[in-house]
């Protein structure tokens, strides 16, 4: 009841805000972003999935601070879905309040795209039938220009037994012409569900540091390309992922 709450907050918090611009959306326009991430391995908050090199492309229809997004991760051993829609109010000071909803779905899990039972749905009351799907929401807070360090929370509100949660506080730099992101995340952990983040209790399970740069290929192209340092200390593991964007 508690996670149903929360998401109850946020979404009245969202359409509120989308209210009150409404003179503000009939000025805009909505635009489309596409790319794609190529990566040497996939590590999401700090785990590993697939061991091996990925293709992540993603695809963005933005209209005024609402988004609805689509992300891919491709491995030969791992594939991953998302769906996910957000809203970023910014208020004058500079500070940005984003609340997010995501789908995240596993197509090499064996499970149908239809399915969206939650985890503990059954086929005539014996046979387990979990969905395909899991639904997070999260909430996140950016600070102004001047002090751009961005707090965030997630909890997953369907289809986990756990309700895992993750938490993240970053700040963004940067040194000449590299910018640099270091970022520190925990999981509350979860005695119903421990393997999805891989505890049972409070962790710290990301710290990390990634660096960007354009790197010039011509004069009409440069390349994005990044590398992250990540060490999971609960895990008690580190990795290194080179990537680049087009």
């Amino acid at each position: 009841m508690r996670d149903v709450s929360i998401v109850f907050i946020l979404l009245s918090v969202c359409f509120l805000s989308i209210a009150l611009s409404a003179d503000s959306f009939a000025q805009q326009k909505p635009e489309v972003s596409l790319g794609a991430d190529f990566v040497s391995r996939y590590n999401w908050r700090g785990i590993d999935f697939g061991d091996a090199p990925a293709m992540q492309p993603s695809v963005t229809l933005s209209y005024y601070g609402a988004k609805l997004g689509f992300w891919g991760s491709y491995a030969s051993t791992f594939d991953e879905i998302d769906t996910w829609l957000s809203y970023t109010f910014t208020q004058s000071n500079g500070i940005a309040f984003t609340g997010i909803v995501t789908d995240y779905y596993f197509p090499n899990a064996g499970i149908d795209l239809f399915n969206f039972n939650n985890y503990d749905a059954t086929k005539d009351d014996t046979i387990p039938d979990p969905g395909a799907h899991t639904v997070e929401v999260g909430l996140s807070v950016t600070g102004p220009e001047a002090l751009p360090i961005e707090v965030a929370g997630f909890v997953n509100i369907h289809n986990d037994a756990g309700n895992c949660t993750y938490f993240q506080i970053s700040y963004p730099f940067s040194v000449q012409e590299t910018s640099l992101e270091v970022a520190v995340g925990a999981t509350g952990g979860s005695k119903d569900n421990p393997h999805y983040y891989g505890s049972d209790d409070f962790a710290v399970i990301n710290i990390g540091l990634r660096a960007d740069k354009e790197i010039a290929i011509s004069e009409q192209f440069s390349l994005p390309v990044f590398v992250s340092f990540v060490l999971n200390p609960k895990a008690e593991q580190t990795f290194m992922v080179f990537g680049f964007t087009i």
